[in-house]
């Protein structure tokens, strides 16, 4: 079970498609940090800029190690930026920065999928664990009702990737509207690119919706078969 060929029919294709996205959105973030924004502001400028215009001066600002390591995070109300980001002058630091401050909106304005998205996290970083290991013990066990238990804990990744998709569209829906609006970047080459950065960026949840259900399509195959054959 364990070394299932037929494992590489549903995880290969997604595997594929989640090596694809993030060569996308590497390069993307790789060929904008060479853009510098007509502006000529650094992410950090900018990040100062969009939440007072958000009305967001709650929102606090640190950094974070690594790259594209940028986040939001609801629950302290910080904005957490990358060293390249805060400090380029570059349309990918700009980019990244409004697609942030859009999660930071989307709390402010308790935008649905995002309060659902965070409410189940800590339900999903359990299930998630335990899926896997239940549902392999109720198959050693020959144990189906137990499997089913596991594949039902599971699939609330799935779930959770599946509202994954709208939060990050709103957010970067929200980005390109308040960089147009606040003048950080203009219409042409520069929101074009903005654009191919933010759109790059969503192909890595796509990829991740498509990874947990290639998994649980796997392990509903597994199931499926193994009560087949007790029958």
């Amino acid at each position: 079970m364990f070394w299932d060929p037929m494992y590489l029919v549903f995880a290969l294709p997604a595997m594929l498609l989640a090596l694809w996205a993030q060569m996308r959105v590497r390069s993307a973030y790789a060929k904008y940090l060479r853009v510098p924004n007509q502006r000529g502001v650094t992410g950090l400028q900018a990040a100062q800029q969009l939440l007072r215009a958000q009305g967001l001066g709650h929102v606090s600002i640190e950094g974070a190690p690594g790259q594209l390591s940028d986040h939001y995070n609801p629950r302290s109300k910080t904005l957490h930026l990358s060293p390249e980001v805060a400090h380029s002058r570059s349309l990918a630091a700009l980019s990244i920065v409004a697609h942030e401050i859009g999660h930071a909106v989307q709390d402010y304005t308790s935008y649905g999928p995002l309060k659902l998205r965070s409410g189940i996290v800590p339900m999903v970083t359990v299930s998630s664990y335990l899926g896997p290991i239940i549902f392999i013990i109720g198959l050693l066990l020959q144990f189906t009702s137990l499997a089913w238990l596991g594949l039902i804990l599971f699939s609330a990744s799935a779930f959770f990737a599946l509202v994954t998709l709208p939060v990050e569209r709103d957010a970067s829906k929200r980005a390109l509207q308040m960089l147009r609006t606040d003048g950080l970047i203009v219409q042409g080459e520069e929101e074009t690119g903005a654009r191919q950065v933010l759109d790059a960026a969503a192909w890595t949840y796509v990829a991740a919706l498509v990874q947990v259900l290639a998994t649980l399509l796997y392990y509903v195959t597994l199931l499926t078969g193994f009560s087949r054959r007790r029958d």
